[in-house]
């Protein structure tokens, strides 16, 4: 017994790189389902915003701590367009966490999914490469709604981040300032390798994305094939 029982553990950590790696492929799995799903709805993310982005990030079933005044939790991925300018293809999804602050949504306990686009190329450096206080180090605004952004205020204009929220099957554009953006190191290690950055999955086109991208992916590609920033 005495010799089973360090096998036994042995054989259990070395089964745990394994199931980490699964839980960021139904990660993406999710991103892939709530893009599609959001981008079904009647009045969704305007087209012209989302040509215009450098990057979505989608963060499926944000969890709001009851027992936490504002508290939030969630994990979900990110895709630039990739290479150094962000003009190509969308990339391979890195791992992302959202963390604290208070995340706009009144339900405690409710899981919401996010989209976020990352509007300039200031912005997505600073996501890919740090820890970004959404309202503080990167400016923040709730996206407007609808096939046409004109109406959109000044301060959606010079927002860095737009966010959307689902909840309940209601879409809207909801605040997430207070809250911090910063890339899941532990995730993409497991997923893409020890040693390999956010920032270098979106730029180096030899990391590929893993077959649990393909809905994710796909969806941008045909539903925003180009950069329109215009820069």
């Amino acid at each position: 017994m005495k010799r089973i029982f360090p096998l036994m553990v042995v054989i259990a950590l070395a089964g745990l790189p394994a199931s980490a790696q699964k839980d960021e492929n139904n990660r993406i799995e999710n991103a892939g389902k709530v893009m599609v799903e959001i981008l079904n709805v009647p009045d969704d993310i305007p087209q012209d915003l989302l040509d215009k982005a450098e990057c979505v990030i989608v963060l499926p079933s944000v969890m709001k701590a009851a027992f936490v005044v504002g508290g939030s939790y969630g994990r979900g991925v990110l895709t630039c367009r990739s290479g150094p300018d962000f003009n190509g293809r969308w990339s391979a999804p890195a791992m992302m966490a959202l963390e604290g602050g208070s995340v706009g949504f009144q339900i405690g306990g409710q899981a919401t999914d996010f989209v976020l686009l990352v509007m300039n190329r200031r912005g997505a450096d600073s996501i890919l490469t740090s820890q970004v206080k959404l309202g503080a180090d990167a400016a923040a605004a709730a996206g407007p709604k609808g096939r046409d952004a004109a109406a959109a205020t000044d301060v959606t204009f010079r927002a860095e981040v737009l966010s959307y929220s689902r909840s309940r099957g209601l879409f809207a554009g909801v605040s997430l300032e207070g809250s911090t953006l910063r890339p899941d190191g532990d995730g993409n290690g497991r997923l893409y390798g020890q040693g390999v950055s956010a920032k270098d999955i979106v730029i180096n086109s030899a990391i590929h994305a893993p077959a649990s991208a393909k809905l994710l992916l796909s969806t941008l590609d045909k539903k925003s094939p180009t950069n329109k920033s215009g820069k």
